[in-house]
């Protein structure tokens, strides 16, 4: 006997759902983009009072910081201007020794092409466990060399990443010529380079693995209440995939707005904490 399988219902409009979702206040950017700063003085504060065993902590939250508000500004979710956007992108890279406009760049042509061709970020998905933790290293690099490469005919673009590539090299330098007058510098280079080697695993590995062709199973999406709240929504994989422009103090409410669908069409929900 023949069988039919039902066709999954449309995908809701972003108007069905409520604009309010792209909404932000003054306070909201304000808080977004001033977490990173203050985890960098809170890691000065902790090294000046000596208290280095909860340095590894306070990066950690510096990277959730950084990623979450990049993520924003890249989609343009926060209300900054153009200027704004180039002057931050730059900032934020900085902060983890990262290039900002290199990731705009490989971002944008994830959410263009995922799980086509030509996608740098999100080659891991299609990696092995291992071969994602081995391209860890490298990641960062072959991103900013991607981005260079498209942006031949872009001078602008092209000399934000040069000078982004410059104050990295520029800072790890300094950081192994003061190690001995200021090992706090050298600790935290090492931390945010050495954190950034996992990204390729959890940013993209993890939440795309056994990735379908379909915008609902292209990734994942984590519930709970503490891991989204410590990792400020991020584990909100699949949610920012179908509404990338929905800025992340906003992602919360999204989930609820589309629980209905979610539930209707059959995607699955992973559980956590």
């Amino acid at each position: 006997m023949e069988t039919h399988t039902l066709p999954s219902p449309p995908i809701p409009r972003l108007e069905d759902l409520g604009l309010d979702l792209l909404t932000t206040s003054a306070r909201q950017r304000a808080v977004a983009l001033a977490r990173p700063l203050i985890g960098v003085l809170v890691y000065a504060i902790a090294v000046q009072f000596g208290l280095w065993y909860v340095t590894p902590l306070i990066v950690f939250w510096i990277f959730v910081a950084v990623v979450t508000v990049t993520h924003d500004v890249v989609h343009g979710g926060i209300g900054l201007s153009a200027r704004q956007t180039d002057l931050w992108l730059f900032l934020l890279g900085a902060v983890l020794l990262e290039s900002g406009h290199a990731y705009r760049l490989t971002h944008h042509q994830h959410h263009r092409v995922f799980p086509g061709p030509d996608d740098p970020e999100g080659d891991p998905a299609r990696l092995t466990f291992w071969g994602s933790v081995l391209q860890g290293p490298f990641f960062l690099p072959k991103l900013w060399l991607w981005s260079l490469r498209r942006t031949r005919d872009r001078q602008a673009q092209r000399r934000w990443l040069i000078a982004e590539a410059g104050v990295h090299i520029a800072v790890i330098a300094a950081s192994l010529l003061l190690w001995k007058t200021a090992p706090a510098l050298l600790a935290y280079v090492v931390m945010v380079v050495c954190g950034s080697w996992v990204y390729p695993l959890l940013t993209v590995h993890l939440p795309h693995r056994d990735y379908g062709e379909t915008p609902l199973t292209q990734t994942r999406t984590l519930r709970g209440r503490i891991i989204p709240a410590i990792f400020l929504e991020l584990t909100y994989h699949l949610e920012h995939h179908l509404y990338p422009q929905v800025p992340s103090h906003h992602l919360a409410r999204l989930v609820q707005r589309l629980d209905p669908f979610f539930r209707e069409a059959g995607v699955e929900v992973w559980r956590v904490p």
